[in-house]
């Protein structure tokens, strides 16, 4: 039997709650059995569990304690913050994502292979399924180079990953300070701000602050093509002897 590592982040299923804990289940383990005891479910003292979980509940929690030759887990709620628990329900959505569509690939290709014997192909070769998705929808049949299954499934892969998916982008964002001081200072501005392209957005904060953004699939990439635009601007700026300054948010 497989066994979750200490300080693993897992999702577990309250089963049975006791005055002292719960008695839960970790569906990734085959419902392998865990113990959350009332001191790990909150940072403060617990008069009653029960304000805190419920039976049913599915929650993100930490192994802190693990014995195998007792098969005991341990687990705590409180040990978990919340940037971690958003992250480990993401893969949980993803990895729900990944699999619906391989079941439809293997479906739409006619392939003869199980699909457990293909998700466990694929995760040999990217790590986990959704990353072998995510790899096709960025680099097409290429991605599938080196796996080993047919030929018309790598081709509904590829096809399901860049019809379902999109690349991820992130928000690159920088700060303008503009001011110009001649008799046609409000055209002067616009002239200075009409230097930004189609999909950079340009917000009013009050004069004389002015939030520029650009959607970009990296930071560096992001920065670089900001950097551009602002550079055409302060001379443009300059030329109409205007204040110019800039700051960049960071992420």
């Amino acid at each position: 039997m497989e066994f979750p590592e200490k300080d693993e982040l897992v999702i577990i299923t309250i089963r049975k709650i006791l005055p002292y804990g719960a008695f839960c289940v970790l569906p990734e383990y085959e419902n392998m059995e865990a113990f959350l005891h009332v001191s790990e479910v909150a940072p403060r003292w617990i008069k009653n569990i029960h304000e805190f979980i419920s039976e049913g509940q599915q929650h993100v929690a930490k192994v802190y304690r693990m014995d195998q030759e007792k098969n005991q887990v341990d687990i705590s709620l409180k040990r978990v913050n919340e940037e971690e628990k958003k992250g480990k329900l993401e893969i949980i959505r993803t990895e729900k994502r990944a699999a619906k569509l391989l079941s439809l690939a293997i479906i739409n290709s006619k392939t003869k292979l199980k699909e457990e014997e293909i998700r466990l192909i694929l995760e040999k070769e990217f790590g986990d399924l959704w990353s072998a998705f995510l790899d096709s929808m960025e680099r097409g049949e290429s991605a599938l180079d080196n796996v080993d299954i047919p030929k018309a499934l790598k081709t509904q892969i590829v096809f399901l990953a860049q019809k379902n998916i999109k690349a991820p982008t992130v928000d690159v964002i920088g700060d303008i300070s503009l001011t110009c001081f001649g008799e046609e200072g409000i055209e002067e501005i616009k002239k200075v701000l009409s230097l930004k392209e189609e999909d950079v957005s340009i917000q009013y904060l009050g004069a004389p602050k002015y939030r520029i953004s650009l959607v970009a699939e990296n930071h560096k990439d992001g920065q670089k093509r900001l950097g551009k635009i602002i550079e055409k601007m302060e001379i443009i700026a300059s030329k109409n002897k205007c204040d110019f300054s800039f700051e960049l948010q960071r992420s």
